[in-house]
Formats: C-alpha cells, structure tokens, sequence
C-alpha cells in the first residue's frame, strides 16, 4: 500500500539544537518526569475530526484543504481509505491515542439501520489498524449537531423523535468505543442549549438532558464498558447560551441530577476563554471539586473572539495547565487530545504534522517547567505565607468551624482593628515564574 505522507519520516526526539522541523525538540516519550514517562504523563490523542476531516471551510470562503488521499465522497471506500492515512499519520507522530466522533470515521445513512451498518464497518477496520499499530482509543463520541434533525438540539430538543434518535445514535457510539476498548466516552453539548427563553422551557430541558445522561450510563454498565464518561464545558456557539456553560455550570449539573458519580469533565483552553475564564481557572476549579477528567489540547484568538481552535505554542499556557495537572497527580484515564486545526491557508499535509510537533513540544515544555517550580516548592512557600494567619488562633478556629459570628464578633471586639494586610506580591510572582521559562 502506497504511503500518504511518503516524505515524513517517523518522528523522533532530536532535542533542542536540532533544526530539523521533523523532529521533537522537546518531547522525548521516555524521559521521566515526576516519576513518569512523558508519553504515560500527557497520553497525546490526535482527533479524527479536524485532523482527517477537516477541510478549511469557514463561513467567508469555500473548502481549501483538498486532501490527496480524499476522494470528495462520503463514500465507504472513502471512509477506509481515510483509516489507512489516519493510522499512518499517527504511527509516524508516535501517538499512543485518538478520538472520534461517529459521523467523522463513518459515513451517515438514509436510517439509522444504514448509519449503523457503516460505523459497524469502519469500526472493524479501526479495531484491525489498533492492532497493528498498537495505537488505543482515548475517547469515542456521537455528533448529535450536525444533521439538521437537531436543529433544536439532541436530549434537549422539543422534539421526543429526535431525543430518541439522539438516544439511538449514542448507544451505538458507546457500544462501538467498548469494542474498540477505548478509555472514556465524550458528552459534548453541541446545541444543547438555547437562542431564546421565550420559547425555551429550560427546565424541561435540564431535566431531559440529565435522564439521557442517565440513560447512557445505564447502558453502558449493561453491555460492561467501564470507561470514564466526560462532559464537555462550552459556553456558546453554535446556540446562544449552552447548558454546559463552564465548569461550575457542569458540575452543578451534574450534582443537581445524581450524576457527580458518573461524569467528570473534558476541560478545553478555547471553551474556557470563550466563558471568560483562564484555562488554569477551568482546571483548578474542576480539580478541586473532584471532576477534572481530561484535555481538549488547543487554545483561541482573542482579537477573533470565537472557537478558532488554534494548535498550542503558548509555553505560559502549557505551563498553567501542568501545574494543575502534575497537581492532581495526572489524568489517566483522561488525556490531552489536540482538539486543534490548522489554519485554512496551511494547506501542505505536511501542515499536519508541524503543527502536532509543535504542540507536542510546547506541552513537554510546560511540563517539564511546571516540574521544576513545584520541585522547589516557590508556589507553595507563597501561598503557605499568605494564608498564615489560618494556621492557628482564629484563624484555625474558622476552618475548623468551632467558632461562629458571636464569638469573631467578640475576637474583633477585643482586638478592636484587623491585622494590616500584606502584599499579595503579584509582579514579583509572575516576574519569578518567568526565570523558569
């Protein structure tokens, strides 16, 4: 079988004095970081949409990454053919993972019996080239908002028939990520949300979102999949306000409905500035609460202002996101998948594999950065200093909650003013945090 990408070799670790483009100059899979592997740390997965399917459309201009392994059908010989490039792309970038959606490895039907029997077939060709490859599936998912029967949306939808639909069509992207072994399941609200409450019943619709939730995973443990299930924050586009607004409206959510069991989240930098949020801030927030599950790898531009997914070179972003990460202790059975596309004038194949090298290597950077200031503790020494005043006194009593507002009444009423605040230090922090970079 004839190569796709014939003048890209394997990529390989070169390091940082190398001016090969073909290369990681940072990313070496074996090195050992706080006591992992690089490649068992960060669990790359490249994503099946952008990547295989993507075509640099945008709503100004017509398609210009004409493929040439892509025959401009949506035909199943197609969709075969793209498996064999997809594995080849894949196995010269040494990635362990990938994710998909079941409409971008197989074509649709005119019923569902078809879209079924299609995804049956990519399937078995997907489970032949894991494989060979031994490459594994980080996470499988169901595009429930492209075809215009979800014009009002999938499990939120006014439309019962389209709820069941969407139900049907889930099961089977469940059923197809067991049999291909694949690690988590993906809920991405697509237009799960809303463009006008005066024709919305919101409460309904929750309430139907959760049953469908609820539903899968009831699924799920009747045919044995014991993969992580994810949700998805994004605050709009393509609907006007999406229930999966950030993390705290997710987690919410799922509390609210019985489902903080069942369901952590996939946490994306372009998705959290589109809520007005840091990617650090969606982390964190999603760590400490117990849901940080997993990584869409990209980032946005902010002079755009919509969801560009954009490859990672950000360094200072990648560092902020492994801080967080290398403090949960990682993400497995999670990952960092490059949820990412090159842009519509990058249109060389080869395109492909400079930007994932890149990304690739910005997030071993930010890896090995995060590492080293949690290696000499210069955050923690920070925040242990200004949060002194809770370590004893009235301050451990409020933690411990064996005082209430009579007794602090009484503390200030004694002491009569506050202790003088301190500097919160802010430049000289970010200036510090500059030396490791």
């Amino acid at each position: 079988m004839s190569e796709s990408f014939p003048d890209v070799p394997k990529i390989s670790f070169e390091g940082p004095r190398s001016k090969n483009p073909l290369s990681f100059k940072h990313y070496d899979p074996d090195e050992v970081v706080e006591g992992r592997r690089l490649e068992d740390l960060l669990r790359f997965a490249v994503c099946y949409w952008h990547t295989f399917r993507g075509t640099g459309v945008d709503p100004f201009g017509a398609p210009t990454l004409l493929r040439p392994w892509d025959d401009g059908t949506d035909s199943i010989d197609n969709a075969l053919h793209r498996v064999d490039v997809a594995f080849e792309f894949m196995t010269k970038l040494s990635v362990p993972f990938y994710c998909f959606h079941d409409r971008d490895v197989a074509p649709d039907g005119p019923t569902l019996q078809a879209a079924n029997e299609n995804l049956d077939r990519i399937a078995a060709r997907l489970k032949e080239k894991q494989g060979e490859t031994g490459i594994k599936l980080l996470w499988g998912t169901a595009n429930l908002f492209s075809h215009p029967r979800y014009m009002h949306g999938a499990a939120t939808s006014c439309n019962a028939d389209v709820f069941a639909y969407a139900a049907a069509q889930v099961k089977k992207a469940i059923e197809v990520t067991h049999e291909l072994g694949g690690e988590n399941y993906v809920f991405w609200g697509g237009r799960e949300g809303y463009h006008n409450l005066y024709n919305t019943d919101m409460q309904r619709e929750l309430a139907h979102l959760a049953r469908f939730m609820h539903m899968a995973h009831d699924h799920a443990k009747s045919i044995g999949f014991t993969g992580q299930f994810l949700f998805e924050p994004k605050p709009k586009e393509p609907t006007k306000h999406q229930y999966d607004f950030d993390a705290a409206a997710c987690i919410n959510f799922l509390r609210a409905n019985g489902l903080e069991d069942v369901v952590k989240l996939n946490i994306e930098t372009n998705h959290a500035t589109l809520a007005g949020h840091s990617m650090m801030h969606e982390l964190e927030y999603a760590r400490i609460q117990g849901f940080l599950g997993s990584i869409d790898a990209n980032t946005g531009d902010l002079l755009l202002g919509w969801d560009t997914d954009q490859f990672p070179t950000d360094v200072y972003l990648t560092t902020q996101i492994m801080l967080v990460i290398l403090k949960q202790g990682g993400l497995a059975p999670g990952g960092t998948n490059f949820d990412a596309k090159v842009r519509r004038e990058s249109t060389d194949p080869v395109d492909l594999f400079h930007a994932h090298i890149g990304g690739m290597d910005t997030f071993a950077r930010g890896t090995k950065i995060a590492a080293r200031i949690r290696t000499d503790g210069v955050l923690d020494d920070l925040l242990k200093n200004r949060y002194c005043s809770y370590d004893d006194g009235v301050g451990a009593q409020i933690e411990e909650g064996s005082v209430g507002f009579a007794g602090l009444e009484r503390y200030m009423l004694d002491k009569g003013e506050a202790a003088p605040n301190e500097s919160g230090r802010q430049e000289y922090i970010e200036n510090l945090i500059n030396e490791y970079l």
